[in-house]
């Protein structure tokens, strides 16, 4: 990977398909509401870019990203992506694609095994956890043995935070409850595993102060600034950005409901300090992920 050559470093994009061979069922339903959400086409006709195509899109940009699935088999029904099959892909394209991987908390420590065999392995750096969709408390204790096996590895946990366009609209929600995704919860986990890398995913909306203030007070805590154009980030989140937490955000488009072109363009647009924007591109990523 020739960082010096690199744009940005996207720090969340998701390995949606193809999986498993045909779709399951309510699967299009799934993907044609996040398309309306957010008001982007990928999904609603089964235009869902693989893996490789991922690579490829973002190789013509020469922006880096790290991808992964979402293991929400036990609550969804969809099947999971397999991590080995991401993490070998993007093995193939190591020149443009970091490897993250996705275990459910409830697998357990057969969970924490399969963390180790990704890390070991597959050269997989972190995990992706979406507590909403995954119907779970990040500080419940029946995670730690899998946060016990991440950290131990050196690894970095990802966690969606605040509201999701994942069955926004959709009857019920899909079922997906808002409350798992709170950022107060990753303080409990930050204090607990105070030398593992944690990632608070997205504008926490409506827990965005509760957000800033875990990173703010605890070293091992990030914020990736995916999900959202940034045109619609709060006054205080882009305060934050340019001040007490320039080194700790990081940019991320969460590929494909959001395309880098649009976040970027988007991102050009709003108040962001000059020396600031090298760091949430690029740099920020670089020394989180030890690429340098």
């Amino acid at each position: 990977m020739n960082l010096d050559e690199l744009v940005a470093i996207d720090i969340h994009t998701h390995a949606e398909e193809p999986c498993c061979g045909p779709r399951d069922d309510g699967y299009d339903e799934f993907q044609a509401g996040m398309a309306k959400y957010f008001r982007n086409p990928a999904g609603a006709k089964g235009m869902l870019p693989s893996v490789q195509e991922t690579a490829e899109y973002y190789r013509e940009r020469k922006i880096a990203c790290v991808i992964f699935p979402v293991d929400a088999e036990r609550e969804t029904g969809f099947r999971r992506y397999k991590n080995e099959e991401v993490a070998e892909i993007a093995a193939k394209n190591s020149d443009i694609m970091i490897p993250f991987a996705s275990i459910d908390p409830a697998k357990g420590k057969a969970g924490a095994r399969e963390a180790r065999r990704l890390v070991r392995e597959f050269g997989v750096k972190g995990f992706k956890f979406h507590p909403t969709m995954q119907g779970f408390y990040p500080n419940d204790r029946s995670a730690y043995v899998l946060y016990e096996a991440i950290a131990e590895e050196g690894a970095i946990s990802l966690f969606h935070t605040g509201q999701t366009g994942v069955g926004s609209g959709m009857r019920g929600g899909m079922g997906m409850r808002l409350k798992y995704s709170h950022p107060m919860y990753l303080d409990d986990v930050a204090v607990d595993f105070p030398d593992m890398p944690i990632i608070l995913a997205h504008p926490s909306f409506p827990w965005q102060e509760e957000a800033l203030s875990v990173a703010t007070h605890k070293p091992n805590v990030y914020i990736d600034l995916s999900g959202w154009s940034p045109k619609y980030f709060p006054p205080i989140l882009v305060r934050y950005v340019n001040s007490l937490l320039k080194h700790k955000m990081l940019f991320g488009s969460d590929w494909p409901a959001i395309t880098p072109d649009r976040w970027l363009s988007d991102f050009e647009a709003i108040d962001i300090k000059e020396e600031v924007r090298p760091l949430v591109l690029k740099e920020n990523a670089i020394k989180l992920l030890n690429l340098r």
